[in-house]
């Protein structure tokens, strides 16, 4: 089966013991066991990482005279040093890995060009795709869509943290908020829950592409059917 993994920029960094309090070890540690996990059975995997850990335009632009499409450039940077640090960080433990910008920045990482990103899955490797769509107003989990679209994949999945899949609400301020097990992306829009941007889960439902959101602790286990919530597209 063939994955796109959707990462948070918060999901790297928990807080605790972490490296300027953006990266943290021990969750890097259990991302990169999940994905071996899924490798191991055969599975190909592709990431798309938010930036959320290092930047945020929302907070320059309330700040400072920075126009949207600068602050979202900004962000874009901001997940393609996130996708350089996994990279590094992955193939210190043996998982061979490519980063794909769509920001060209021939230095550090490829470009985006679908047809070699499948190459490397076909070998075996993880792809991570950077930098967003390239264009401004377009957030990490649109590109997710997107991405898992044109390569193709079977699932998208949202590894979320600090939440083990979908609820009726945020658990950490309604008590009373259930996990959904299972739910149509036209009940998400409708309701309006907060998972991902709606104009994601409107591409997903579109096109016909299921989401899963599981906990970043369950990537190894993403498949399994006790494991997070599916949102199917209909």
């Amino acid at each position: 089966m063939r994955l796109l993994i959707k990462l948070s920029g918060e999901s790297l960094s928990d807080g605790t013991d972490a490296v300027h309090n953006q990266y943290n070890e021990r969750t890097l540690e259990t991302i990169v066991a999940g994905i071996k996990a899924l490798q191991e059975k055969k599975h190909a995997i592709a990431l798309v990482v938010g930036g959320g850990n290092l930047f945020r335009g929302r907070e320059l632009t309330g700040k400072l005279a920075i126009e949207r499409p600068t602050a979202d450039y900004i962000g874009m940077l901001a997940t393609a040093q996130n996708a350089l640090v996994l990279r590094d960080y992955f193939k210190s433990k043996g998982v061979e890995t490519r980063v794909s910008s769509a920001i060209s920045m021939p230095q550090i990482c490829e470009g985006y060009i679908p047809k070699r990103a499948e190459r490397h899955l076909a070998k075996g490797r993880v792809v991570i795709f950077a930098a967003g769509l390239g264009a401004p107003y377009f957030t990490t989990d649109s590109t997710s869509v997107q991405r898992a679209l044109e390569m193709n994949m079977d699932l998208l999945v949202m590894a979320k943290n600090g939440v083990d899949g979908l609820y009726t609400a945020a658990p950490e301020n309604d008590a009373s908020a259930t996990l959904i097990k299972e739910i149509s992306a036209s009940e998400v829009l409708e309701k309006n829950l907060k998972i991902a941007d709606q104009s994601a889960i409107a591409l997903a439902k579109e096109h016909n592409l299921t989401i899963k959101v599981i906990g970043v602790a369950d990537i190894a286990r993403a498949l399994n059917a006790e494991v997070g919530s599916i949102i199917q597209p209909k």
